[in-house]
């Protein structure tokens, strides 16, 4: 097994006014030649977004850009004609394939919006533009584990699907311990620590803190803890 820590006050930071953003990976204006991404993983944006505030209308292409919102509602558009609110609790995905462009607006005069953006490699390029959300409840819900996000023909139980061999699981953990199997003999998984405490392969994690795990078929995982794993091709 190999492994790589990511400690929550290492990540980058951007402070817009309008946006205050922590990126676990080089974004923007933070560049750190370490952080280039994990296998297939490429972005994970921690952002909150002040009221009446927003990004405008810019182009994506060849990526899987996932949307989970923690608080808050997040307005979408885009060139496709997709147009809806995602509110706490759900995820949005956008295969942006062959080219979208699209803007996220919160359009609340009050209330901040929270939320993380995933982007991950896709294993085709050029493909169909895709739009789907789904409202999985995963700040309530009690599951141990809550499948979100799965490869095209894989889902099981109404995950969203993306155009590649990654998944991404929210898992609860109230002080004890789980093992999470790993989909793939050549995938690695991510392991974002959203809130709590917990200990991942021996390794002790704080909240926003985050492991990559790889070169192993199972990850034991325990504390108390909500984690967002994200499985995903290390050799994209």
């Amino acid at each position: 097994m190999n492994t790589v820590i990511h400690r929550a006050h290492e990540r980058g930071v951007s402070e817009l006014g309008w946006l205050s953003s922590r990126f676990s990976f080089s974004f923007a204006d933070w560049y750190n030649p370490e952080r280039m991404g994990f296998g297939a993983l490429r972005v994970i944006n921690d952002d909150t977004i002040a009221p009446n505030s927003g990004f405008g209308r810019h182009p994506h292409r060849d990526m899987e850009i996932i949307t989970m919102v923690m608080s808050g509602t997040v307005t979408h558009e885009d060139s496709e004609g997709n147009r809806g609110s995602v509110s706490s609790g759900e995820v949005q995905v956008l295969s942006a394939g062959v080219g979208v462009f699209h803007s996220e607006y919160n359009n609340s005069p009050t209330e901040e919006l929270k939320l993380f953006q995933i982007w991950i490699s896709p294993n085709i390029t050029g493909a169909t533009v895709h739009y789907a959300q789904k409202n999985f409840d995963y700040i309530h819900a009690v599951e141990t584990e809550l499948p979100l996000v799965t490869p095209f023909g894989k889902a099981t139980n109404g995950e969203l699907m993306i155009n590649q061999n990654a998944w991404i699981t929210r898992v609860r953990l109230t002080d004890e311990s789980f093992e999470y199997h790993l989909k793939q003999k050549e995938n690695g998984a991510y392991i974002f620590v959203v809130t709590g405490n917990c200990s991942v392969a021996g390794n002790a994690l704080s909240e926003k803190d985050a492991i990559g795990v790889w070169d192993t078929t199972v990850v034991v995982v325990s504390g108390e803890a909500v984690l967002l794993i994200i499985d995903v091709p290390m050799h994209a």
